[in-house]
């Protein structure tokens, strides 16, 4: 098997690895370029996925402090680069919600070598002896790291429900009601205390502050849908394991797409990304991995 052979065996693991920890696709395919470089000049590897593992969380984190400076000056609210996955990535809850906007927003609150252990210990399976060797601090240090970091995240995190059938027909309903201008339909839909977040970074226009409330959520979209998207078309797809539309203007060219989060059949978040930096690879759909285990 040559280097490339077994880098590609890995590749789906070390990518869900690296976007997990960055939350954005453009910065995990960096730290995997950077990382297969020197996975190929490297000699008597005895454990490859280890040794991978350990390039990949070490690449990210260094490039997460580096990215991290430009995100302090992202105009308006930044959002996760949404990555397509297949209508079936939902049917595993732990990777589903792992790589689900509200998870990365929170995750997004912790500091990179916090964010590194917590993905690597919670969603991974790696020991803290492990996670020690590939971060290179003591088991002690990542011990008492990976407590903080799940409470942290604990503190923060949103009750999670992945893809359905149900939640198709639930969106279905909304698009109507905020194409029609109905309001109430809205409302059924809508969880009391959802939240709206847009992304356009200061490429497009977006809203800069998130929107919440379901009241103050139905008349935002419907004045969306009947003013700058009138004649929108839209897509049912799978992006981050959930449920996704797809929207294209009336000239039929990409403008946003929007991730929906549910709990007990109501939409209790929308993502709206319209930053055209982060749709360039819309079509591209993702291998995701965080079955492999321990190394």
């Amino acid at each position: 098997m040559t280097e490339l052979d077994a880098f590609a065996t890995f590749r789906p693991l070390l990518f869900t690895i690296a976007y997990e920890i960055l939350g954005c696709a453009a910065d995990a395919e960096d730290v995997l370029q950077e990382s297969y470089l020197r996975w190929r000049d490297a000699t008597e590897v005895t454990h490859p996925r280890a040794y991978l593992v350990q390039i990949v969380t070490r690449q990210a984190i260094n490039h997460l402090r580096t990215v991290r400076r430009r995100r302090e000056d992202y105009v308006g609210t930044w959002l996760p680069e949404p990555i397509r996955t297949a209508p079936d990535a939902g049917q595993d809850v732990l990777l589903a919600e792992s790589v689900s906007m509200a998870m990365l927003l929170v995750l997004e609150t912790l500091g990179p070598t916090e964010r590194a252990v917590f993905v690597l210990s919670e969603v991974f399976g790696h020991s803290h002896r492990e996670i020690a060797n590939m971060i290179d601090k003591s088991e002690a240090a990542v011990r008492q790291i990976a407590h903080r970091a799940r409470a942290h995240v604990a503190s923060r995190r949103r009750r999670f429900q992945p893809d359905s059938d149900t939640s198709r027909a639930v969106i279905g309903r909304f698009l109507r009601a905020a194409n029609t201008g109905d309001v109430g339909a809205l409302l059924e839909v809508l969880a009391p205390d959802v939240v709206q977040i847009s992304d356009g970074g200061g490429r497009v226009t977006a809203a800069r502050r998130p929107i919440i409330g379901a009241e103050q959520v139905a008349r935002f979209m419907i004045g969306l849908s009947q003013n700058a998207m009138a004649g929108a078309t839209a897509e049912f797809c799978s992006f981050n394991a959930l449920p996704a539309v797809l929207a294209r203007s009336a000239s039929g060219e990409l403008d946003t797409v929007l991730v929906v989060e549910m709990s007990e059949g109501l939409i209790t978040g929308l993502y709206g990304i319209r930053n055209p930096d982060k749709l360039q690879f819309v079509d591209v759909v993702r291998t995701l991995d965080i079955a492999a285990g321990p190394a």
